[in-house]
């Protein structure tokens, strides 16, 4: 239980994560961002974090390998969330619910998809646990390869974009601010409990 429990912390601890080297942050944001029982680990603080921690030099890599590594690794993550949908989306939707897999997150994400449309692919990114969902679901309803591909890339770009530079600037120009990182992890828990509040209320309504 132990070894569990420590497990789980390596996993869902940022700050571990991030001093655990580019590599491993590249993997954890590839399995959030396609692996539908990987919705749990850390998403947009995990990559805001990642800019702090370069721009303070504590991760060696230029700003450029960060990005361009984060990126694609986002990217792939979603192509393969896509692909899981399209193939095997009929058995994932009978999927009876695990601690990894619950139907509610399905079907708020069908919710969001159906009132964004493709543009859910770009909005979705900014969002948790809805953001591991929608690829697989443009796959179940057989979004043409072209339209993902196309919103797959402008999602990704935005999303890495926005938090890696800005946490890298944060961390350039305050670089104080890394002795506060559990008070950006409590803000962006916040915002993420609030969303997911937010989206079970109006699915029970």
């Amino acid at each position: 239980m132990d070894e569990i429990n420590l497990l789980w912390h390596q996993l869902t601890d940022s700050e571990t994560i991030i001093r655990s080297g580019l590599f491993v942050i590249t993997c954890i944001v590839f399995a959030e961002n396609g692996l539908f029982f990987a919705f749990f680990l850390p998403g947009d603080y995990l990559l805001f974090l990642t800019g702090v921690f370069g721009g303070t030099g504590v991760l060696k890599e230029p700003l450029s390998t960060i990005l361009i590594s984060i990126f694609l690794a986002a990217v792939l993550g979603s192509m393969l969330g896509y692909l899981v949908g399209r193939f095997f989306g009929n058995s994932l939707q009978r999927r009876p619910d695990s601690f990894f897999f619950k139907k509610k997150h399905l079907d708020s994400t069908r919710e969001f998809f159906e009132k964004y449309g493709f543009m859910a692919l770009v909005i979705s990114r900014f969002l948790p646990v809805v953001r591991t969902f929608t690829p697989i679901l443009a796959g179940i309803s057989h979004m043409t390869w072209y339209s993902y591909i196309l919103l797959n890339l402008i999602g990704g770009a935005l999303w890495v974009g926005i938090l890696v530079a800005g946490g890298y600037y944060m961390g350039q120009y305050f670089p104080w601010i890394i002795n506060y990182v559990q008070y950006i992890i409590l803000f962006f828990l916040g915002i993420t409990t609030y969303t997911l509040i937010k989206g079970y209320l109006k699915l029970r309504k």
